[in-house]
């Protein structure tokens, strides 16, 4: 950067971050192989709640968080683009 972008990056403001945990979004592009989990089902953190797979390898998808599922956005054959939101809890 030259001096004057340093001097305006300085004085501007950093955007809150937006807490992602509530959600299951998916990492890359693929199709969705097996959901284990369907809305009302308690999950524990880590738990694995989907499978996806690219390029011939299969990625276990888990939650970030235990909660309550709210919300089951895709089912086993669906094609996935990278940030679809597969899951949602409550």
């Amino acid at each position: 950067m030259n001096e004057t972008q340093n001097d305006y990056s300085r004085n501007m403001k950093e955007k809150p971050k937006e807490d992602l945990t509530p959600f299951l979004d998916s990492p890359m592009p693929g199709t969705v192989i097996s959901v284990t989990c369907e809305p009302g089902q308690e999950v524990a953190e880590g738990q694995e709640v989907c499978v996806v797979e690219t390029m011939k390898m299969q990625n276990s998808l888990c939650v970030l968080k235990s909660g309550r599922i709210k919300k089951v956005n895709c089912k086993p054959g669906d094609k996935i683009l990278e940030d679809d939101r597969l899951i949602e809890l409550e």
